[in-house]
């Protein structure tokens, strides 16, 4: 992972004559957080007392643009903000990072951001991750992302990073919390688990609607790459039997017919077995829950190693 640029002392100083009255009007101007186009302009918005930039070049689309901290003396009331414009003062005592999001492409797309806050060392503190929906093409959308709450035993934040993007298709997006699609069905995956060189990610399929919903047999996957292009040579399999006996034995298919409010399940299954060969790696599934349903694209993140299989365990209704 690429480190930041450290960040620079800019040059500021306040001269020994400046009245009260003026110092006052002074720090009043550099109150609150400015972007990009917000009006400043020149050696001004570059920097201001004990100011510094942010020089955050971006990835796939996002960007950092300023990085509010908390004073490192704590106060109740002061804190100060670092800006990719100019250094500010605020109220705010958490770490706060605002970002824009800016779609070059040529479809509208839903972009999952795992950003990173780092110590002043450049290692990592803590990991949070946003979704921003619907950004049509050429369209920026901007937003903030909090670090949280922080042991006491932690680094102070310093710096802050876009470490992972992920993008796909708005209206292949898997719904959000508390919302439902037309359909009446919410498709989604797990972060999945480890053992051994076992993989297993699951499937959850939702009847967030107000009819019945019944499904048989195996949800339908397309495998995609970063471009959300198909990945060829892996052979998907019914069932998990063939690469495992530890996901437990082979179910046979039955319909499953879910009332408002239940849920289903199906299992991914594999091994990231790695020997000759060039390995695979799927960040991507394009989900169907069934022939004719409408696809829902999530972000799993196979990977497959060099043994060319994916396991697929059928729909299960899910206790509740």
């Amino acid at each position: 992972m690429r480190r930041p640029a450290p960040l620079r002392p800019a040059l500021a100083a306040t001269a020994p004559f400046l009245s009260a009255l003026a110092a006052t009007a002074l720090l009043l101007t550099a109150c609150g957080t400015e972007r990009p186009g917000a009006g400043g302009t020149g050696a001004d918005a570059a920097a201001s007392q004990d100011g510094t930039r942010i020089d955050d070049p971006g990835k796939d689309g996002v960007r950092i643009t300023s990085l509010t901290l908390p004073s490192a003396s704590p106060s109740p009331t002061r804190s100060h903000s670092v800006s990719a414009e100019r250094l500010t003062t605020g109220s705010d005592s958490g770490v706060l990072a605002a970002y824009e999001v800016t779609n070059e492409g040529a479809e509208a797309l839903t972009y999952s951001v795992v950003f990173t806050f780092m110590s002043g060392d450049g290692g990592a503190v803590t990991n949070r991750t946003e979704t921003v929906r619907d950004v049509g093409p050429g369209q920026t959308v901007r937003g903030t992302v909090r670090a949280g709450e922080l042991p006491p035993t932690a680094p102070r934040v310093t710096q802050v990073e876009v470490l992972e993007v992920t993008k796909v298709p708005a209206g292949e997006a898997p719904a959000g919390p508390g919302a439902c699609p037309a359909s009446g069905v919410r498709i989604s995956a797990d972060e999945g688990n480890a053992a051994m060189g076992l993989r297993v990610v699951t499937l959850h399929l939702d009847n967030c609607g107000t009819r019945t919903y019944t499904v048989e047999g195996y949800p339908l996957l397309e495998l995609l790459d970063d471009g959300l292009e198909p990945v060829d040579g892996v052979e998907i399999l019914d069932g998990s039997g063939e690469i495992t006996t530890g996901a437990g034995p082979d179910e046979q298919p039955r319909p499953v017919t879910l009332e408002p409010g239940e849920s289903a399940t199906a299992g991914l299954v594999w091994r990231n077995t790695t020997e000759f060969g060039t390995p695979v790696n799927v960040p991507h599934v394009r989900v169907r829950a069934k022939e004719g349903a409408d696809p829902v694209t999530v972000t799993p993140h196979l990977d497959l190693g060099t043994t060319g299989k994916l396991g697929v365990r059928p729909w299960e209704k899910a206790e509740r």
